[in-house]
């Protein structure tokens, strides 16, 4: 195993995608862990990636939003939680404002939600129940609500760890309240409460939005129930009972056109769930369920078929329309993982990185380095061909991006 050396800040980026994008909030541009970027490193080189730079944190298992040059996180530092900005080329601090005090629990301190960043807002959200929207040029607060005070957010044992959802002008927080105040949705832009709906304790997972049939649906993986809800009204439109308690920390993972993958820990495992609408009726439908593939907190990723993912511990990959195993790997413990370009980058709990490629055939290992040591829970972004990896004491920004082909040398007549 290579161990990073950490050179002189380089501010440069080199030469880079055929195609980068943001990485606007939890997971990515569509919240299934997926960068549309190519043109990255097929192979490691001695080292490493180039690292562009690492600045000191804070606690904390927010993942990082990038959009337009910035970084956005949350933090938690001396007795609070703050929302951070950061410049994406050299990790400078832009701005610092303080969301609400510091959550404290024996599995980890501080926040556990990511920032969704939207227009000129970034939407933050404490593991306490902090609600806020600031402005992205200097953090200024737009509108707040407590969750906990003001909707009755019933605080689940390990804090708030959903993250904020953007769907048309509203946005939808599983706050876990009861008397049918579960999932609020806001306007955006003033924070006005448009609708509550449902009364299910909070899962850990962030809600998703999804189109079956001509039917937008919100799902909302809470703590004893998977639910999918109309957003013009929060109408409950179906929902599967779950085991309670089990965890439920991984983002469901919708396959096109009309399935839902549903995974959670404490031995629970998962399930396929097809969704049906008929005469404007929408109704599920399981089609296999599985121990074999057991999300603790780390959601899967869906590629040609197969999906990848942590089964406690073990890494896997299943097919998705059988939930079959297809191979399995231990020794990166309770990891995390993304996908870009037709590979998997994969940090272990241990503050490994794992460049993987994304193949049911085979566990196709093409580099491995030590990034953190000590407990590395949060998992990486990507964006502009810059890799975003951090744990309760730094943020590292590393270079994926294939370097440069040289021009062709001019020859003499």
């Amino acid at each position: 195993m290579r161990r990073l050396t950490l050179p002189a800040l380089c501010l440069g980026l080199a030469a880079g995608t055929a195609a980068a994008a943001d990485w606007p909030q939890f997971r990515g541009p569509h919240r299934d862990g997926i960068s549309p970027e190519r043109g990255l490193l097929a192979s490691w080189p001695p080292g490493g990636p180039r690292v562009l730079w690492k600045v000191p944190l804070g606690a904390g298992f927010s993942q990082v939003a990038v959009v337009q040059g910035r970084l956005y996180t949350l933090v938690g530092q001396g007795g609070d939680e703050v929302a951070l900005a950061l410049d994406a080329v050299t990790g400078q601090q832009l701005w610092r404002a303080r969301i609400h005090e510091k959550y404290v629990n024996d599995q980890g301190d501080g926040p556990r939600a990511t920032p969704t960043v939207d227009g000129g807002l970034v939407y933050v959200l404490s593991a306490s129940g902090k609600l806020a929207a600031l402005k992205t040029a200097n953090g200024e607060t737009a509108w707040s609500h407590d969750l906990k005070k003001d909707y009755g957010a019933r605080i689940p044992d390990f804090g708030i760890a959903t993250s904020p959802l953007v769907e048309g002008d509203l946005l939808v927080v599983h706050a876990g309240g009861d008397a049918n105040r579960s999932v609020l949705a806001f306007d955006k832009a003033t924070g006005r409460p448009v609708w509550t709906s449902q009364s299910h304790a909070a899962g850990y997972a962030a809600p998703i939005a999804v189109t079956v049939g001509g039917v937008r649906q919100i799902i909302v993986f809470a703590a004893d129930a998977v639910l999918a809800l109309a957003p013009k009204d929060g109408k409950l439109l179906w929902q599967v009972p779950w085991v309670p308690d089990s965890y439920n920390a991984a983002t469901p993972i919708f396959l096109a056109p009309d399935k839902l993958f549903v995974s959670s820990g404490q031995n629970t495992g998962s399930a396929l769930l097809q969704i049906q609408v008929t005469g404007g009726q929408v109704a599920t439908a399981e089609v296999w369920r599985s121990r074999g593939m057991k999300n603790r907190f780390s959601s899967s990723i869906l590629h040609e078929g197969t999906l990848y993912g942590f089964d406690d511990s073990t890494f896997k990959a299943i097919d998705a329309a059988t939930g079959a195993e297809r191979w399995k790997q231990r020794g990166l413990g309770h990891g995390s993982l993304i996908l870009a370009d037709g590979h998997l980058v994969v940090l272990s709990e241990q503050g490994t990185l794992h460049l993987v490629v994304a193949t049911p055939k085979e566990y196709k290992e093409l580099g491995t380095l030590q990034v953190f040591e000590g407990k590395s829970w949060t998992s990486p972004a990507l964006a502009q061909g810059r890799l975003y990896l951090r744990n309760a004491a730094h943020l590292i920004a590393l270079d994926w991006t294939a370097p440069k082909a040289a021009p062709p040398a001019k020859t003499g007549r």
